[in-house]
């Protein structure tokens, strides 16, 4: 055992080193504080023994000293006076030693005890210490990624923004989340998706100044908060970096991964006074980036807060409407391109809100981003199944009806059993239910999506391919997945005859689908030349403002009875 002792007596030093001579103890003097620090700092040692009153500096200076050292390379101490007051060994344990020893009453045995009794409660101490850290550690520390997490963001964070009281600087909080990540996971196992969290870490802390905190705030979003920010400029230098170092693809074991973030940008105090403020706008800015198409930047703007609160009570609201009562259906007549005689309806969502009737475009966004898509989906086709069933039996048990289907309700394992339970409940034939998907559906390549449209198929549902050409169609979709019906939009249908790209367009369109086996339905058929068009490409079926807009119920019974008759009388 290494023995530090610390006292300027010479008497006192010689007793000590009697007490403790034995083959297994080396003794180290010193005569001051500051040779004692100096030796301590140049050999490792078991206990020092500190004299109380010492010239120049006393004990409690150099024990204070010793106790702000790292925890790792701290030591035992035993604290030693000729003075008996109890004050003083008090002030001496508060300030770190491990025991406390009057001069009068040294012994060797009660040296050996104290010096026993004084490392065994430093060992324990340091086992509470390193139990502390490592409590800390998982209270503050992400344990995938080592990254400071949420709880310590936050503080530090609020401790970053009350600390710019002047606003002398900026805050800037960029947050950011990896593009399609549920895919990757869904893809290559978490096993990976975990790999690639790593590796992304990795990258990001590269492209960073070592300034910033860089937190991961649970899955696979992530935040830098950059403190004394310069100004605007800065922040998106940081953003620009991050975004650029998600170009190459990675390689994680032997799998070729490419992938992109969104990032969303708040300034303190530009965009808000707290930071709980400045969370909420970057949270709105990333969201604008994802809905920008991701793999971009964007900045909080005033316009996003009002846009953000109006999709909120938006929110609220549908989450508190009564389905059966706010909720209704309205149907559109789909025409046969060769007899012109309903052969269907396309059922079509409507909302009573605010003393208006809304249409899909003003809520059915913040449906699916807040999953109510997946209750309202199943109440318009239970309904609209509701309805087929009636039309059974009153108008024709040839019609067809025609529902949408969301990419969310698609991720749903249960959507085919529910179809199919729906089906049943209503006793109906799936070859007279048309399901109508886009090809947003297929961006993620997600499993699930095609294992529920193989799953509808499979069911004897007709599958129908919605807004054909409106930017992400794909040859390959009409290939490889069972599709029987595809609905060109009404941006692809000629306006006149003059148009000449436009028909030339439309007519090869028409043509590759046919002699692909599959049949062709046209939307937004408003003129009697767009009808002359459509009939001279043999087109299988149509729908437009030319013979209705969507209509209620009664309505679409008197029309399709209306046509019914005309068609006799034609026929005589």
């Amino acid at each position: 055992m290494k023995v530090l002792v610390v006292d300027d007596d010479a008497v006192d030093r010689e007793r000590l080193k009697r007490l403790l001579k034995g083959p297994d103890i080396a003794i180290t003097e010193a005569t001051t504080v500051d040779e004692g620090v100096e030796a301590y700092n140049l050999d490792h040692f078991d206990m020092v023994l500190l004299d109380y009153r010492m010239p120049q500096r006393d004990g409690i200076e150099m024990l204070r000293e010793l106790r702000c050292l790292p925890r790792e390379s701290s030591v035992a101490i035993v604290m030693m006076s000729t003075c008996e007051d109890e004050e003083l060994a008090l002030e001496c344990l508060k300030s770190g030693a491990q025991d406390f020893i009057p001069k009068n009453e040294i012994s060797r045995s009660r040296l050996m005890r104290a010096i026993a009794h004084s490392h065994t409660r430093f060992e324990l101490e340091k086992e509470l210490w390193a139990s502390y850290r490592q409590v800390k550690q998982m209270a503050e520390r992400d344990a995938l990624t080592g990254l400071a997490n949420r709880y310590l963001f936050d503080e530090t964070l609020k401790l970053a923004v009350t600390g710019n009281v002047r606003n002398e600087h900026k805050v800037a909080l960029i947050l950011f989340d990896i593009d399609n990540f549920k895919f990757i996971n869904d893809t290559y196992g978490h096993d990976i998706g975990d790999l690639m969290l790593k590796r992304a870490v990795d990258r990001v802390r590269s492209c960073l100044r070592g300034d910033e905190l860089f937190c991961r705030l649970g899955g696979d979003e992530f935040a830098i908060a950059v403190a004394n920010c310069k100004d605007i400029k800065t922040a998106n230098s940081i953003a620009t970096r991050v975004k650029n170092i998600f170009i190459k693809p990675y390689q994680i074991e032997g799998q070729n991964i490419s992938s992109s973030i969104s990032i969303g940008i708040a300034i303190h105090p530009d965009n808000a006074n707290t930071a709980s403020d400045l969370y909420k706008q970057a949270d709105i800015a990333m969201y604008r980036a994802k809905r920008k198409g991701k793999n971009c930047i964007c900045f909080f703007e005033s316009q996003m807060q009002k846009q953000f609160s109006h999709r909120f009570l938006v929110e609220q609201d549908l989450r508190d409407s009564d389905f059966d009562n706010d909720l209704f259906l309205l149907y559109q007549p789909i025409l046969s391109g060769k007899t012109q005689q309903i052969i269907g309806g396309e059922a079509l969502l409507r909302w009573h809100y605010n003393g208006k009737v809304n249409t899909p475009d003003k809520f059915i966004s913040i449906a699916e981003d807040s999953h109510l898509i997946l209750e309202i989906g199943e109440w318009v086709a239970s309904n609209a199944f509701k309805q087929l069933a009636e039309w059974d039996k009153s108008l024709s048990p040839d019609l067809f009806i025609s529902i949408n289907l969301s990419p969310k309700q698609l991720s749903e394992k249960n959507l085919v059993n529910f179809i199919s339970s729906e089906i049943d409940k209503y006793q109906l034939n799936p070859a007279n239910i048309q399901l109508e998907i886009t090809e947003t559906a297929f961006l993620g390549n997600a499993s699930q999506i095609i294992r529920s449209i193989n799953g509808l198929h499979e069911l004897g549902c007709r599958v129908a391919l919605d807004d054909f050409g409106t930017g992400f169609s794909s040859i390959s979709h009409l290939r490889v997945f069972p599709i029987d019906t595809v609905k060109i939009d009404k941006s692809i249908l000629p306006e006149d005859s003059a148009e000449g790209k436009s028909n030339a367009l439309f007519s090869g369109l028409c043509t590759m689908l046919h002699a692909l086996g599959l049949k062709v339905t046209v939307e937004g058929v408003e003129t009697k030349e767009q009808l002359e068009l459509c009939s001279s490409m043999h087109i299988d079926n149509m729908q437009g403002y030319f013979f209705s807009k969507p209509i209620s119920v009664e309505a679409f019974s008197s029309y399709f009875n209306t046509k019914k008759k005309l068609r006799k009388v034609n026929q005589k």
